[in-house]
């Protein structure tokens, strides 16, 4: 029989030490880690004090901290608010409001390696205090001191006290724990993208070459979001994304290429289709109209650059100036017959692209070789734009904050509500090209919840049934300007409620104008990060015996009081690895008794709950168990002849 009590929390520094159990098992001794067995087991593999004491990376006081928070159980649980999301019964989008670090823990069994694609924009350090203030947080006076800027009576040694070097620690700190979850939650071909300032830029690429691996660095892109007049050296207008893979090995070996459609081939298409209609195929006259369509775009268009594909015929607009170089120097010499003059052409200096003849003249019959006006001249290689209509992502982007407000505003009826909000475009570019299918795509710091819009937005556009979690803090909307007094004449009285209400609005929007299908899941539901149903065990002084024996009293039931099934079933499935998005169905075996049985394509087996005070022979005797299912219970729910008969059919945890 195999009885075992469910675990109000969750780290995965047990599944850690279990797969370190599995390779060493003589480390392990009463339960504990024998270091110096460990240290033996190393051998070569284990720094030396001496190296330990001088190392290439990135340090900060409070890291240790931070590593200690990150892996801390969390205290609290998820509990849903009905009413608050679209479409709550079918939808398998989350916006989540509380702590992200605390979200982070709650979800990370469940979601662990599941998730394509990570996006966040962190608050950017500006130098003052933020909102995300952890427990292991350094006394400002403490701090002072152990760097020197203050003596042992507190007196300040220079003029300058409040340094920087606090506020990157405590950024710093902040990221570190955040960053180390994220990391387990990706899958192996999974990608994280990070928004960020200058400030930061330089320290946080170390820090995600420590948690992610600098052989998984992928790119550095930059966004050009608008220029400052009043700047007094440099107009400083862009922000970097840090974008990194889960495993880059794994997409190399997978031979993983990434692409994303040409913005605006469609257009050109269409445009080309008239022209050539309109001209009887002169071209041109078809040329000339593309080039004038070309020239009425303004200078930050993301079409602009199609312009390149300057001459056009039946195909549609090409270009033929292509490099016909063997790529380094070295490559194959011979002739190449020019098809007018029937001379040899121009060798070029590097050799001939193709390795040889015979794969030279399929090139030349399937049109793909052009060939100048003589033999003088290097033929160069065609490229038709309606052939080859996807490119690689560019590292370099123009964005303008005023565009993405002003798109945003509109959403709102013309009222700005939200300062900074991400543009739309440049999210749903990055869902797009790094998730695909039903891939969930993250976001931790959801702010205005951008990343949402953009992954409905993606589904829409390009196909797929991508699903997205948001997790942003309720914070307060304090300021005293007209964007505060619009958000709360909206009833807005948190960043957490411009999010949802943002989604609202985008998906009624798409709904109206008729761009979703009935298939698409263009919903979501919300959770809020409440404290958990288990009742904390409090530290005893030894001192009070009548408090000693409250406390037992108070042990007799793990559960607080006041608990409810509806917020007990969410923790049990996320302790259980279940998602959120499972399917819940609820089963009567008996009139009085209700028992919830959850299932996902995710985990293997089934999870069947049971929170009454009392379960009979009769109600089991109904439930249909199977030998893989997990089934959970109030322990003083048994009598221990139920209990023995529930452990024989299925493995039993109790509360």
């Amino acid at each position: 029989m195999t009885v075992t009590k469910l675990r109000p929390s969750f780290t995965f520094s047990e599944e850690r030490l279990a797969e370190l159990r599995q390779v060493v098992p003589e480390a392990f001794a009463d339960g504990r880690v024998d270091w110096d067995v460990l240290r033996e087991a190393l051998g070569d593999w284990l720094e030396s004090d001496e190296a330990e004491a001088e190392h290439f990376g990135l340090t900060w006081p409070g890291k240790r901290e931070a590593r200690r928070l990150a892996a801390m159980p969390s205290r609290g649980t998820l509990v849903p608010a009905p009413g608050e999301g679209i479409d709550e019964e079918t939808t398998s989008n989350l916006f989540i409001e509380g702590d992200n670090l605390e979200v982070l823990k709650l979800l990370q069994k469940s979601y662990a390696g599941r998730v394509k694609m990570i996006y966040i924009d962190p608050p950017y350090n500006t130098g003052n205090d933020f909102v995300y203030k952890d427990d292991f947080a350094e006394p400002l006076a403490e701090y002072f001191r152990r760097t020197g800027q203050t003596d042992e009576a507190g007196n300040a040694r220079t003029t300058n006290t409040r340094s920087d070097g606090r506020f990157h620690s405590n950024w710093l700190s902040m990221m570190y724990p955040r960053l180390r979850i994220a990391w387990s939650m990706l899958r192996l071909d999974g990608f994280l993208v990070v928004s960020i300032d200058d400030v930061e830029a330089a320290h946080l690429r170390v820090l995600l070459n420590e948690v992610f691996g600098e052989e998984n660095y992928l790119a550095t892109l930059v966004y050009d979001r608008n220029r400052k007049n009043d700047a007094r050296f440099f107009s400083i207008g862009h922000e970097y994304m840090h974008v990194y893979a889960r495993d880059k090995s794994f997409l190399s070996a997978n031979e993983t290429i990434l692409r994303a459609p040409k913005e605006g081939v469609d257009d050109v298409r269409t445009e080309w289709q008239r022209l050539r209609k309109l001209n009887q195929d002169d071209w041109g006259h078809v040329r000339d109209g593309l080039k004038a369509f070309f020239a009425r775009m303004p200078k930050d268009d993301p079409r602009k650059p199609l312009s390149r594909f300057a001459k056009v015929d039946e195909k549609g607009p090409y270009r033929d100036d292509g490099n016909i170089n063997w790529p380094g120097g070295g490559g194959p010499r011979y002739a190449v017959l020019h098809p007018t003059t029937s001379r040899p052409v121009r060798v070029p200096r590097s050799g001939w692209r193709y390795p040889t003849p015979e794969r030279m003249r399929e090139m030349i019959n399937a049109g793909v070789v052009v060939f100048g006006p003589d033999e003088t001249t290097v033929p160069g290689i065609r490229t038709n734009l309606f052939d080859k209509s996807d490119q690689v992502l560019r590292s370099v982007h123009y964005s303008y904050a005023q565009t993405a407000a002003n798109e945003f505003d509109q959403l709102f009826g013309g009222h700005r509500v939200f300062d900074n909000p991400k543009p739309v475009a440049d999210l749903l570019a990055l869902v797009q090209y790094l998730s695909e299918d039903d891939d969930i795509v993250l976001d931790f710091f959801s702010g205005s919840a951008t990343t949402g819009q953009a992954v409905i937005s993606a589904n829409q556009q390009f196909g797929g049934r991508r699903k997205f979690i948001m997790v942003q803090l309720p914070e307060a909307i304090t300021d005293a300007g007209s964007t505060s007094a619009n958000a709360r004449r909206l009833g807005l009285e948190t960043i957490s409620d411009i999010g949802k209400e943002r989604l609202r609005r985008a998906i009624k929007k798409l709904r109206r104008t008729g761009n979703s299908v009935p298939n698409d899941d263009v919903g979501f539901r919300v959770y809020k990060l409440r404290r958990s149903n288990f009742r904390a065990w409090q530290d005893y002084d030894g001192t009070d015996v009548n408090e000693l024996e409250s406390l037992f009293a108070q042990a007799e039931t793990p559960l607080v009081s006041g608990w409810a099934a509806t917020s007990l079933l969410p923790e049990v499935m996320l302790l259980e690895g279940f998602p959120l998005d499972a399917t819940v169905a609820e089963k009567r075996p008996e009139r009085k008794q209700r028992v919830f049985v959850v299932e996902s394509v995710y985990v293997a087996h089934r999870l069947l709950a049971c929170f009454d005070d009392r379960l009979d022979d009769k109600a089991l005797a109904r439930l249909e168990l199977r030998e893989d299912d997990v089934f959970v219970c109030l322990d003083t729910a048994l009598t221990d002849r139920v209990k023995m008969r529930l452990a024989d059919r299925c493995t039993l945890r109790t509360i």
